[in-house]
C-alpha cells in the first residue's frame, strides 16, 4: 500500500465531512483498548501499542499526531509520515494550537468513550462537537488498497474458525480450543488485534451470553464461537459458525433459528445493495427470525474497519444509505422467547451495486465436530 497516497485520500474524505458541518479542525482519538486504536491508525498509519494518541486534522493545513510524553517509545513511530508531537498533557498542546490558529468549531471523534478526561478538561472553552457518526460514515467506503487488507483478514479469520473446529471436542476447555485458533492468528500477524469469545449452554443449545474462553469453561456438545480479528493490515472482520458434536441433536428452537439464518443469508445477497438503507437491510435480513417469533439481542450488523464497530449500524430506524465498497459485519443474535436458546454466527459482507457479497465461503450451517 502507498500509505502517503492512502492517507491523502482518507484526509480528503474527512475534510469533506468537516466542510459539511462547518468544522475548522478534527481531533481523532484512539487508545490501546482493542478496537479503539483503529481511528488513529486509519488517519496516520501508526498503531498504538500502549497509552493513547490523537490525530489532529485542520480544515486547512497539515495533519499531525499528538502523544503523551511517556508514549515516545511504546510504538513504531516510523510507521507514520505525519509530524509527531509529544506533551505531558496532549490536550494542552492541542488547545494552545487551536487558539493560536483561531479555530472555531472543532469536531472530536471519541469524545464520549475514548478521549482522556485530562485532555477534555484542557480543551475547556473551545467549541467541541461530537463527530463519531460523521467520521465513521466518511471512512466507511473502502479503497481498493483497504479491500486487499480486508480480504486478507477474512482469509485469516476463516482459517482460524476452521482451526477452532478441528480442535473442538466436548469436554475440552474453551481456553484449549480457542488457544489453537489464537496461535494461528498470532502466527498470521494479528498480534493482539483479536477479540474471541464463546457462547455455551447445554448439549442441545447455546445461551445468549458471550463468555471469555477460560480454562474453567468446559465445552459441551453445542458451542457458538465468536471470532473477531484484524490481520496485518489492521482491518477487523468477523467470521464464525455454530459447532456441535457428532452425537448431538440441536434443540428444536435452534433448528428453527437455523432456518432463519438460511433466510437471512439469502436475503442479504439481494438486500445489501448500494442505495439501500440500513433500516431496509435490517428488515430484510431479520424477517426470517421475527416471523418465527425470535428477537435479536445484539445489533444485526454494523460497518467494520480499522475500528471493530463503526457506524452505520444495520438496525431499526437507521436511514443511512449504503454505498458501494462499504464493508459490513452481520451477526443476527437470535434468542428464543424462553431467553435460553440462542443462535449467533458472523459474516463480513461487501456492498456492491448488485447486492451483498459474503467475503468468506464457509457453508452456512451448523458444523459438526470431528
Amino acid at each position: 500500500m502507498d500509505l502517503a497516497a492512502e492517507l491523502e485520500r482518507r484526509h480528503a474524505n474527512a475534510r469533506t465531512a468537516m466542510g459539511e458541518h462547518g468544522l475548522d479542525a478534527l481531533i481523532v482519538s484512539g487508545n490501546e483498548y482493542s478496537g479503539f486504536e483503529g481511528a488513529v491508525t486509519y488517519m496516520s498509519g501508526f498503531q498504538i501499542v500502549h497509552r493513547y494518541a490523537y490525530v489532529v486534522l485542520p480544515a486547512d493545513g497539515d495533519a499531525f499526531v499528538v502523544f503523551p510524553t511517556e508514549a515516545r517509545y511504546v510504538g513504531e513511530h516510523g510507521m507514520t509520515p505525519l509530524e509527531q508531537l509529544f506533551h505531558a498533557r496532549p490536550g494542552e498542546l492541542i488547545a494552545d494550537h487551536a487558539r493560536g490558529a483561531g479555530w472555531g468549531r472543532i469536531g472530536v471523534y471519541g469524545l464520549d468513550y475514548i478521549m482522556a478526561v485530562r485532555d477534555y478538561q484542557a480543551l475547556s472553552g473551545l467549541d467541541l462537537i461530537s463527530f463519531d457518526v460523521e467520521f465513521d460514515i466518511a471512512r466507511a467506503v473502502k479503497s481498493d488498497a483497504e479491500l486487499i487488507s480486508v480480504r486478507d483478514s477474512v482469509r485469516i479469520n476463516q482459517r482460524g474458525f476452521e482451526v477452532w473446529h478441528e480442535a473442538y471436542a466436548p469436554g475440552k476447555s474453551a481456553a484449549e480450543v480457542m488457544g489453537a485458533a489464537e496461535a494461528y492468528f498470532i502466527a498470521e500477524g494479528c498480534g493482539r488485534l483479536t477479540m474471541n469469545m464463546v457462547l455455551t449452554g447445554t448439549d442441545a443449545y447455546a445461551r445468549p451470553e458471550f463468555k471469555i474462553a477460560r480454562k474453567e469453561e468446559i465445552l459441551g456438545g453445542f458451542v457458538l464461537p465468536s471470532l473477531e480479528v484484524a490481520g496485518p493490515g489492521m482491518h477487523w472482520v468477523e467470521v464464525s459458525r455454530a459447532v456441535c458434536a457428532a452425537d448431538v441433536t440441536p434443540s428444536d428452537e435452534t433448528k428453527r433459528m437455523m432456518e432463519g439464518y438460511l433466510e437471512y443469508y439469502d436475503a442479504a445477497k439481494s438486500a445489501m445493495y448500494a442505495g439501500a438503507t440500513c433500516h431496509d437491510v435490517h428488515r430484510a435480513v431479520s424477517k426470517g427470525f421475527s416471523d418465527r417469533g425470535y428477537h435479536l439481542g445484539h445489533v444485526t450488523g454494523h460497518s467494520i474497519g480499522m475500528t471493530m464497530i463503526e457506524f452505520p449500524k444495520v438496525g431499526e430506524g437507521s436511514e443511512v444509505v449504503l454505498q458501494e465498497n462499504m464493508v459490513l459485519s452481520m451477526h443476527p443474535h437470535a434468542i428464543a422467547a424462553n431467553g435460553e436458546d440462542c443462535l449467533y454466527m458472523q459474516d463480513t459482507w461487501l456492498v456492491t451495486p448488485g447486492g451483498g457479497v459474503p467475503l468468506a465461503d464457509l457453508a452456512m450451517e451448523i458444523w459438526v465436530g470431528a
